[in-house]
Order: C-alpha cells, then structure tokens, then sequence
C-alpha cells in the first residue's frame, strides 16, 4: 500500500515490542519496519529503515534518553514522526518531549484503539496528546511555565546530564561526581563538555549559575 505507515518500535522491555507487533498485525496501514531497544540503536535503525514514525519510551538504558533521540532523529530525519509512548506522564516529561519535536505523548494505559487513533494521527503529521498529559500541559500554560529561556535549554539536556549539572550547582568536582553516580572522571568530563555546549557557555560557574537559578525558579512555582 502506497499510504501504509512505516514503524519503528523502540523499547527497552521486550513485551512491549512484542504487544504492539501482535496488534499492528491486523492493521494493514501499518507495517513494523524496525525495533530498537535504545537510543544508539533506534538512530541507526531509523537511518536504515526511514520509517514514517516512530512509537518510543522516554527512560531506556544507554547513553540517550527518549527526549534526546527524539531531537537527534527530528534533526537528523525530519520527516520522521515520533509519538511518545511511556509509563511517566509528568509535566517534565510531557514538556520535554514536545519541545525535542515528538508530534505525541501517550501513556502506556491507553486503551489500544485509542493509541491506533494517535499513530495514525501522528503518522501522517498530526499531533496529539492522551487527556491526562493534555491536561497537564494545559495547567503549566496556565502557570506561564511553558515558554521559559530555561525550561527550552534544559529540553536539550538527557536525564544524565541533569544529574551531573545538579551536582556542578552544589559544587562537586567531577571526581565526586562520578563516585555519586558510579561513572569514571573521564566520562563525567566528556559530560560535562557536552553540558557546557548546550548551554551555550564555557565556564563551569555558569552553569552552576543556571542551574541554581532553574531549581530556584522550579521551588517557588510548587
């Protein structure tokens, strides 16, 4: 079929994979192209295969999270979908995963018709949220939490890479770092690096800087 959307699954839990295949079988506008249980895997997977979207979990193992794949793959193949399908609805989550370019956010609850409806949605373009992360969503437009300078650099920072900036804001060397979160000085360094690039400076007192000033700023809104 000329109109049929070409899938790639990527989910760290291999049940998952398998329920969705099971129920795209019967679904002939769909036709599952690829699976990847990563990040690393998913990007080469979608360079390969070129599917039209994307059905991804935010937490998986390895180096990217699902937010980051997402921008990679968005930048990378910009006319490939992503719908977001995982277990964590939080707004930091929700937030995150549209501004790296994700066309959707369901919860793995969703009934399967209504998770169908959203990739047919998403495939073709569309965009699309189940209610509770719509409500979600609407409640921080609401606070006027959507659009800060903060909250859109942070979107460019993995879930790692939150974790080292927290520990540069409470002044840990990279040494202390690592033995916090079981990494060699090495990799935190590299991290680091990488941190100080998407923040778009070159001192690690400014990004402690920035990162004081997002957790002050994330206190006083709760």
């Amino acid at each position: 079929m000329s109109d049929t959307i070409h899938v790639l699954l990527v989910d760290d839990h291999d049940l998952v994979r398998e329920g969705l295949k099971a129920a795209l079988r019967g679904q002939p506008e769909f036709s599952v192209v690829g699976e990847a249980r990563d990040g690393d895997d998913a990007l080469k997977v979608a360079a390969r295969a070129r599917p039209g979207l994307i059905v991804m979990d935010i937490r998986m193992p390895g180096t990217m999270d699902g937010v980051e794949t997402c921008r990679e793959i968005r930048s990378q193949l910009p006319g490939t979908n992503v719908l977001m399908l995982t277990s964590y609805g939080d707004e930091r989550a929700v937030m995150a995963s549209i501004l790296a370019g994700a066309g959707g956010f369901m919860l793995k609850e969703v009934r399967m018709s209504s998770l169908l409806e959203a990739m047919r949605t998403v495939g073709t373009g569309g965009s699309t949220l189940d209610p509770q992360s719509a409500a979600t969503l609407i409640e921080q437009i609401r606070k006027g939490n959507v659009v800060s300078d903060e909250d859109r650099v942070a979107a460019d920072l993995n879930e790692r890479e939150l974790q080292i900036l927290d520990h540069i804001a409470d002044g840990l060397t990279n040494r202390e770092i690592g033995e916090q979160l079981y990494l060699s000085e090495k990799t935190v360094k590299h991290h680091v690096s990488d941190i100080l690039g998407k923040l778009g400076v070159t001192r690690r007192v400014e990004a402690a800087t920035f990162a004081i000033r997002r957790n002050a700023r994330k206190y006083n809104e709760t």
